[in-house]
C-alpha cells in the first residue's frame, strides 16, 4: 500500500471536526478517492462509556460503532470534496440495515471498511463494515451530506 493512501491521526484531527471523547477514528488506510476507505478505532479500556456500559464486561456501545463507521465516511468525504471544516462540515443523514455481529471490548481494533455506493455532488451514500480480528463485527448503509457552516452572529 502506497502512504499516500494513509490518513494520519494529524489529518484526522484536521478533517473531521470531532474531538475527544467523541473522535472514534484514530486513522485510516487504503484511501482511494470517491470510493472506498478504511478506518481504524483502538479501543482501550479507559473509553469513558465503559464505567457505566456493563462495567463487569465492558462492552462498546453499538450505536459507538455505528459513528465510527459515519466519521470515516466523513473521512472519506473531506478527503475526496477537500472540504475546509472551517467552511463545511459533514452531517450524518440516514442509516439503514444496522446489524451487530460481535461486540467490541477493551483492546479490540475495529476496522471500518467504508464503501461509496452513491455520490450526487455533496451528498454520499455508503456501506460500512466494521470487522474485529478479520470477523464481521457490525454492519450498516448511510447517507451524509456535507453542509455549510452556520455563522455566528456577532
Amino acid at each position: 500500500m502506497s502512504a499516500g493512501t494513509d490518513v494520519d491521526y494529524a489529518e484526522v484531527m484536521r478533517r473531521l471536526p470531532h474531538r475527544y471523547p467523541f473522535l472514534l477514528v484514530d486513522r485510516a488506510e487504503a484511501f482511494v478517492p470517491a470510493t472506498s476507505i478504511v478506518g481504524v478505532k483502538n479501543v482501550t479500556h479507559n473509553e469513558p462509556f465503559f464505567p457505566g456500559h456493563f462495567p463487569i464486561d465492558p462492552v462498546m456501545p453499538g450505536v459507538l460503532i455505528v459513528e465510527a463507521m459515519a466519521q470515516t465516511g466523513a473521512l472519506l468525504m473531506s478527503k475526496t470534496l477537500d472540504v475546509n471544516v472551517a467552511d463545511k462540515v459533514i452531517m450524518f443523514m440516514s442509516i439503514d440495515g444496522v446489524r451487530f455481529r460481535k461486540p467490541a471490548r477493551p483492546g479490540d481494533q475495529l476496522r471500518m471498511e467504508v464503501q461509496v455506493t452513491r455520490a450526487r455532488g455533496d451528498a454520499y451514500k455508503f456501506r460500512g463494515e466494521t470487522f474485529i480480528d478479520g470477523k464481521l463485527a457490525a454492519e450498516a448503509e448511510f447517507m451524509a451530506m456535507a453542509v455549510t457552516v452556520d455563522q455566528p452572529v456577532a
